[in-house]
């Protein structure tokens, strides 16, 4: 199974609570953290795009970086792990996120790929004039569609003349073109998201559900599989998933718990109000359940969740990796730093799925379990 990092590009990562660590992005932290991240072996990293945060007590994603500025440093900082910026398509022409990845994947000698998103959260865009309107929210899966064929004209060929409702390219050139394949994963769970995903992504995202159910995301990868039968195409489900790991299973539930005491109710309120605003599509699977504020989850934007002992999290871990279609796990962590550390030496070495990965620093668990 292969296993990524979603670096915390925004403060606080994913934690929306007065109680989890409070602390701003910057290059520096997460440069460490991809840093770490590449020395266990995990296989990239990942950051999103976010133009607006949450607001509420602890400002929650109001302090943000840019996605592909901020790859393209760790791209000159690092020289083995995957990186994969996000794009916000309704503000980057497809022809210049074309251009953008191709000079990071110079830099990184192809090791680049693209996330794409269409926004959900509608003040991210409305703040800067750029939200097309509320009807965006039903045509957003035809609009990417148009943005990603400009794309990989200009990746594979380095020229396009597309012409269809949203886009219209003339004599388009890209050049020097990428030197490894272009990578795209999309994170669409609706019938359109994955109709989009099984016909042009390489690899679909998906949130896992619930706290130490990690087989629970199984609907959607199998959503994945029938959608992927009609256009023939390889491509896999990646899940979102927060460990919250400590020596014993008490010790990470106590951390789990005091997560959830400190609930920052205003900005999961205003999270629950964005996430409300699409009545046109029926909405998306994903923000829907990111957004429920009902859920008990919430305070992790109800991602689902691994807490436990090391070498619990390593079970769930390879229970996920044997279900149908899925190829890896998108992790983050409550504390950045210590968690990938501690995924890097006790918790990837007891897994069955990651027997392939030498860990560099001896783990003191695994040499339990193989002394047992």
């Amino acid at each position: 199974m292969n296993v990524g990092v979603f670096i915390p590009i925004g403060n606080n990562g994913w934690l929306i609570s007065e109680n989890a660590p409070q602390y701003k992005p910057s290059f520096e932290l997460n440069k460490q953290i991809t840093l770490e991240a590449e020395r266990y072996g995990m296989d990239f990293a990942l950051s999103m795009i976010k133009l607006r945060g949450f607001g509420g007590k602890t400002e929650f994603w109001d302090y943000n970086l840019e996605s592909f500025t901020l790859m393209a440093g760790l791209a000159a900082a690092t020289t083995k792990i995957k990186l994969f910026a996000t794009a916000p398509s309704l503000l980057l022409p497809p022809a210049m996120v074309a251009r953008m990845a191709a000079t990071i994947d110079s830099i990184s000698g192809g090791r680049f790929g693209v996330n794409l998103v269409t926004g959900w959260q509608r003040p991210e865009y409305s703040q800067m004039g750029m939200w097309p309107g509320d009807e965006f929210f039903s045509t957003r899966y035809a609009y990417l569609s148009e943005y990603i064929q400009v794309l990989r004209d200009l990746w594979e060929t380095g020229h396009s003349d597309f012409k269809g409702d949203h886009f219209q390219m003339d004599d388009c050139r890209l050049a020097p073109q990428p030197q490894a394949p272009m990578q795209v994963i999309c994170a669409g769970q609706s019938d359109a998201g994955m109709a989009f995903s099984a016909r042009y992504a390489d690899y679909n995202f998906c949130f896992g559900k619930g706290v130490n159910t990690p087989t629970a995301f199984k609907p959607a990868a199998d959503k994945l599989i029938e959608a992927v039968a009609k256009t023939g195409r390889e491509v896999t489900s990646y899940v979102l998933m927060m460990v919250i790991a400590d020596e014993t299973d008490e010790a990470a539930f106590a951390k789990w718990e005091h997560y959830k005491a400190g609930a920052d109710t205003e900005a999961i309120a205003w999270m629950a109000q964005q996430g409300a605003a699409d009545t046109k599509s029926g909405g998306d699977t994903n923000v829907r359940q990111m957004t429920d504020p009902t859920s008990p989850s919430a305070v992790n934007i109800n991602m689902g969740t691994l807490v436990g002992s090391y070498a619990s999290v390593a079970r769930m871990l390879d229970e996920m990796a044997d279900v149908p279609g899925t190829e890896g796990v998108l992790l983050t962590f409550d504390d950045f730093v210590a968690g990938v550390r501690a995924f890097g030496e006790q918790i990837q070495p007891l897994m069955k799925s990651r027997t392939h990965v030498d860990s560099p620093v001896p783990s003191r668990v695994a040499a339990e379990a193989v002394a047992a």
